[in-house]
């Protein structure tokens, strides 16, 4: 069985509620006394619980996780770097998925504010507004989402394409679709963005092919689109959707990559398992949802304002060649 207080308190020659206030207000015990109360919990690995801790610290030992779509994998993939993080830390994680839907984002939030003492919003469709408003309200971490003066971790998104253009652009396409994601994504503009600055670079032209939900249908509805425009290879907003796209291309009898390459972003699980298996850019999925907890408890320590600005980082994408890209078809 676990140690208790009383444990605690026998084992040092003290009352429990000397230990209690040992523990909590450390000022109020002799030096003499705090030290035997500590060597008591060492020896013992006594840890209050959560109730107790929170009235001892006035938190409530629960942080909470918004991510857009939880049957999305990548998504999936943060909330386990999240919950690994934040189980090491003894702190609890409640996740909440908005299904998209940027209008009840900001309720969820708000409402899921009041019950913890933190939260860590991934990609929200929120306006940078709202999201501004809601970090004076309660302390905010963003993952993939910059915002003024809310801390957070990103992806670089453009980085990531500019590796996907020149992968493409040496096996000789000239002509690239890209399908885009939600227009409220904040990952669709930068990936748009730095996919169009590379193709510029590289004197290659963009078909663009619109805005599509970032799931496997959003791809199979996208696949006829991509092929009218003539483009030798397609880029896509994730996995799901190119993965949505490979099974129309082979419904309609057009080879991959013999005669259309394909890649996506994100390298869920499923994107070695598709048929063929999908070229991507790798993004470190676990990783920001670990450093994400981390600058959640670092703000909680330190709630300046000033702290927080200055609290952001970058993570790099890496892309995967696999076999759904190849020389472009010849005229």
């Amino acid at each position: 069985m676990p140690a208790t207080i009383r444990d605690v308190a026998r084992l040092a020659g003290v009352s429990p509620s000397t230990v209690s206030r040992a523990l909590s207000m450390p000022e109020m015990v002799n030096a003499a006394t705090r030290a035997r109360v500590a060597a008591a919990v060492e020896q013992l690995g006594y840890q209050p619980n959560r109730a107790a801790r929170g009235l001892i610290t006035g938190r409530t030992g629960n942080i909470g996780l918004v991510v857009p779509d939880l049957a999305n994998p990548f998504f999936a993939s943060v909330a386990k770097g999240v919950q690994a993080r934040a189980r090491r830390y003894d702190v609890a994680v409640f996740v909440a998925d908005t299904d998209e839907d940027a209008a009840a984002e900001v309720g969820l939030v708000r409402a899921l504010a009041k019950q913890v003492d933190g939260l860590i919003l991934c990609s929200p469709r929120a306006s940078d507004a709202d999201l501004s408003a809601i970090a004076q309200d309660t302390n905010v971490v963003l993952v993939n989402r910059t915002a003024e003066g809310v801390p957070g971790i990103i992806y670089d998104n453009e980085g990531g394409m500019r590796q996907a253009v020149a992968h493409l652009v040496a096996l000789g396409h000239r002509k690239i679709a890209w399908v885009g994601g939600p227009v409220t994504s904040w990952s669709t503009q930068h990936r748009t963005l730095g996919l169009s600055n590379a193709l510029y670079d590289h004197g290659a032209e963009l078909a663009r092919v619109g805005s599509f939900a970032p799931t496997y249908e959003g791809g199979m509805a996208a696949a006829d689109q991509a092929v009218a425009t003539g483009a030798t290879a397609v880029v896509t907003y994730n996995d799901l959707v190119a993965i949505g796209l490979l099974a129309r291309l082979h419904a309609r009898g057009i080879s991959v990559p013999g005669d259309v390459s394909v890649v996506g972003i994100d390298d869920i699980a499923m994107s070695r398992m598709a048929r063929p298996a999908l070229t991507t850019v790798r993004l470190p999925k676990q990783e920001a949802g670990r450093i994400a907890v981390e600058l959640l408890l670092a703000v909680l320590d330190d709630p300046d304002p000033g702290t927080a600005i200055g609290t952001r980082g970058t993570l790099h994408g890496e892309l995967i060649v696999r076999d759904s890209t190849g020389p472009a078809p010849q005229p």
